[in-house]
């Protein structure tokens, strides 16, 4: 689970699409200067209003994670699926994204069994002195509830 905002804290303007296109224009503003070159891409992408849009495939390798481990094992972009969340670590996430994730997750977890729940983790978790996301704003308990209860998101 990654939180994801360009430039940061700026919601709605089409360049998180851009970014995961590599069709960012970094010298549109300073801000984006730090991800000059940068090639990546994540499989989802669940906006404000809890639209989402796919990248990759889910049985095919993203580049989401970076320098990351997960459980031991290295490389979480050879294994894991990338969901990045429209917002930022400090701003609560909305409704609409909570339910989409929930829709999602459970959908994926009935797809691939061998997903489960407690292997639902946050960016931060895989790469801990690296990043941060989803942030403290991201309200995990209710996005747990939901799982296989969707009436609860």
């Amino acid at each position: 689970m990654h939180g994801i905002s360009l430039p940061p804290g700026e919601f709605g303007n089409g360049m998180i699409d851009r970014l995961f296109l590599n069709e960012l224009d970094t010298k549109a503003t300073a801000a984006l200067a730090d991800l000059e070159g940068l090639e990546v891409s994540s499989h989802l992408l669940i906006d404000r209003r809890g639209r989402c849009t796919q990248y990759v495939a889910f049985d095919r390798r993203a580049w989401h994670a970076g320098a990351s481990s997960w459980r031991g094992r290295p490389a979480c972009n050879d294994f894991a699926i990338g969901i990045e969340l429209e917002g930022t670590d400090s701003r609560p996430y909305t409704a609409a994204q909570y339910r989409r994730l929930v829709l999602v997750t459970n959908a994926l977890i009935h797809a691939y069994p061998r997903l489960a729940p407690d292997a639902v983790v946050g960016h931060f978790e895989i790469a801990p002195h690296r990043k941060t996301d989803p942030g403290s704003s991201f309200d995990w308990s209710r996005y747990l509830l939901g799982l296989n209860r969707p009436e609860v998101a």
